[in-house]
């Protein structure tokens, strides 16, 4: 599944591109916002493959969002995409912010849905890409260090301050380390905090079973230890949970 989040501020606008891309009929989700904190709200609770940004937005610009944007350690190199009537700023954006392409407005149709294909294809290759080749290296409590495959990762957990990460074949202790800073480490769409004291695979989760009204039991294949999900971190496992079945 591929998200794509379009920020543009006049509706109509917005209205006509999001109709453009929701045609090509692939396997996606569009996201929308007009202006810059409802898309940094946005890509905050949901994984945003690649962005159509308007220069122009109510209190804000475009750059300026894209600059919020690379900010941020997970969207460093995902592609961005301008859509302006203000040719003079691509020279700066491509630049400054290494944004991917710009459309001028007005749409044309058969560029959008051209660019998108494009763009969805490279999203699948590279998250094939990264899935096969994408590691993170623990230091553990023994002073050994491993490098563990991100993608055998079932979950994370934190209890008395001892963190022990839980692989499809083994789990391991590991210094000195936050469930914040782990996060960072695997940067993995997949990868999700589900509690104060939980990370999770949602490719993992065979079971979400209601406890109490406001905490859910996560059961694992491969795994007979479970894991915790609050009321907090739910609609972003839920999203990513019933993705996978």
């Amino acid at each position: 599944m591929v998200n794509i989040l379009i920020v543009e501020d006049d509706s109509k606008q917005r209205e006509n591109i999001v109709k453009m891309i929701q045609g090509i009929g692939e396997n996606l989700n569009v996201y929308e916002a007009e202006s810059k904190e409802q898309a940094i709200k946005t890509l905050q609770e949901t994984y945003i493959n690649f962005f159509y940004i308007d220069i122009s937005l109510k209190n804000s610009s475009g750059l300026e969002l894209a600059f919020e944007i690379r900010k941020i350690e997970k969207y460093k190199f995902n592609w961005i995409i301008f859509v302006t009537t203000h040719i003079q700023y691509m020279l700066h954006a491509f630049k400054e912010i290494h944004c991917y392409d710009y459309i001028i407005k007005p749409y044309d149709k058969d560029e959008v849905i051209k660019m998108t294909k494009e763009l969805i294809e490279g999203s699948h290759i590279h998250r094939e890409q990264e899935k096969k080749d994408k590691h993170v290296i623990f230091d553990l409590k023994n002073g050994i260090n491993i490098k563990l495959n991100v993608d055998e990762i079932i979950f994370i957990e934190v209890n008395f301050r001892i963190m022990t990460v839980h692989t499809k074949n083994a789990s391991y202790e590991v210094k000195n380390l936050s469930l914040n800073k782990a996060l960072e480490m695997i940067n993995c769409n997949n990868i999700v905090q589900s509690h104060k004291s939980f990370v999770v695979n949602t490719n993992y989760i065979n079971k979400i079973e209601n406890i109490s009204s406001k905490v859910w039991e996560l059961n694992f294949r491969y795994r007979e230890e479970k894991a915790f999900l609050s009321y907090k971190f739910k609609d972003v496992v839920m999203e990513k949970f019933e993705q996978h079945i």
